[in-house]
C-alpha cells in the first residue's frame, strides 16, 4: 500500500536551535495519526512543513507518492489543512466562505456546488449555509474549519488542535467527525489532550526535543515499553528464586500465586522467551499477561526523563 505521507530525513533550524531532527515516518489511508509532544517538541513545524508553509532545512516530503519540494502544487493538491487558528472571515456566510475555499483549491466550476454541498453535510453544516460565520459557536466554527480542509476531497487532512476551546458536547461531535475522516482518508491530529487520542487515533509518534521519541499502533495490546509482566503460579517458589531469572529487575507478590515482574532496565527479553523460562522452573504457570503502560504514563516517562519509577 503506497503512503499518503512519507518524510524523509527532516531537519529544520532556526539559526542554530535545531526544531526537528532526522524524522522519518508515514501516514496510510485509513489512519489517524497522533502526533503528541510537550511545548517545543517540533510538531507545529513539522505540521507547517508537511503542509508546505515552511521550508525543510534538509530532508524530503512526498504527498500521495508527489515530491512536495519539486512539485509543489500538485502535492498540496492531495492535503487539507486545518491549523489552531482556522483561517475563517467571519463577515462571510458558510456559503460564501466555503465557496472561496474551494477556488482555491482549484475546484472546477462545474463541481463547486457538489464540493460546497458535500463538505457542509460531511461536517453537519447543511442548516446553517446562509449564516454568518461570526455569528456561529465556536463549535460550529471549527465545524467550518474542517469543511474548508475537506472541501476539494483529499486523500490526506492535518488538523491542529481542532477541539482547544469547545465544550464537552462540542468535543464529542468533533471527534466522531474526525473518525469519520479517517475512514475515507489518512489525518494527522496534533493534540495535548491525551484522552482524545486514545479515543480517536490508531497510532500515536511522540516528539520530544525535535526527534521522533516514541511511535507505536495504540491497537496493540503488548505494549514493549511496560517491560513488565503480570503471571500466576499453582507452585509458587520463594519470591528470591524468582527474582534470580537473568532479566528480572524486580517482582512483586501481589496475592498468593499472583506476581508483578518487571524486567531489569536496559534488557531486551520477548514474552515468549520469559514464559519459556517460566516454564522450564517447573513454579505450574497458569497465567501470564504483559501489563500495558497507559499513553500518559508512556508520554510522561518519555518527556521527563522518568524511565525507573513505578
Amino acid at each position: 500500500m503506497k503512503p499518503l505521507i512519507k518524510t524523509e530525513g527532516l531537519y529544520r533550524y532556526y539559526s542554530d536551535f535545531c526544531a526537528v531532527q532526522n524524522l522519518s515516518f508515514e501516514l496510510y489511508p485509513g489512519e489517524v495519526l497522533g502526533l503528541l509532544g510537550p511545548n517545543g517538541a517540533g510538531k507545529s513545524s513539522t505540521l507547517r512543513m508537511i503542509a508546505g508553509n515552511l521550508a525543510p532545512s534538509a530532508g524530503r516530503i512526498w504527498l500521495d507518492g508527489v515530491d512536495l519540494q519539486s512539485n509543489p502544487i500538485a502535492a498540496k493538491m492531495a492535503l487539507g489543512y486545518l491549523p489552531e487558528n482556522p483561517p475563517l472571515y467571519p463577515e462571510l456566510t458558510v456559503d460564501e466562505y466555503l465557496y472561496y475555499c474551494a477556488r482555491l483549491h482549484a475546484v472546477a466550476r462545474n463541481q463547486l456546488a457538489a464540493a460546497v454541498s458535500d463538505a457542509k453535510i460531511h461536517c453537519g453544516l447543511d442548516d446553517v449555509g446562509q449564516r454568518l460565520i461570526g455569528n456561529l459557536s465556536k463549535g460550529y466554527q471549527q465545524r467550518v474549519g474542517i469543511a474548508q480542509a475537506i472541501v476539494h476531497n483529499p486523500k490526506v487532512v492535518i488538523l491542529d488542535e481542532p477541539t482547544v476551546g469547545l465544550d464537552p458536547i462540542q468535543i464529542r461531535e468533533i471527534r466522531n467527525l474526525i473518525c469519520d475522516l479517517g475512514s475515507e482518508r489518512g489525518v494527522i491530529l496534533s493534540t495535548h489532550i491525551l484522552p482524545e487520542v486514545q479515543a480517536i487515533c490508531s497510532r500515536v509518534l511522540i516528539l520530544h526535543r525535535g526527534e521522533l521519541a516514541y511511535a507505536s499502533s495504540l491497537m496493540h495490546d503488548d505494549n514493549p515499553m511496560s517491560g513488565r509482566f503480570l503471571i500466576r503460579l499453582a507452585q509458587p517458589p520463594a519470591l528470591d528464586a524468582i527474582n534470580a531469572l537473568p532479566e528480572m529487575g524486580h517482582v512483586d507478590q501481589l496475592a498468593q500465586g499472583y506476581y508483578r515482574l518487571r524486567l531489569a532496565e536496559g534488557v531486551e527479553c520477548s514474552a515468549n522467551k520469559l514464559i519459556e523460562r517460566l516454564v522450564q522452573a517447573d513454579w505450574g504457570l497458569e497465567e501470564f499477561v504483559p501489563e500495558q503502560l497507559g499513553l500518559e504514563q508512556i508520554f510522561i516517562r518519555i518527556t521527563t526523563g522518568e524511565q525507573n519509577r513505578s
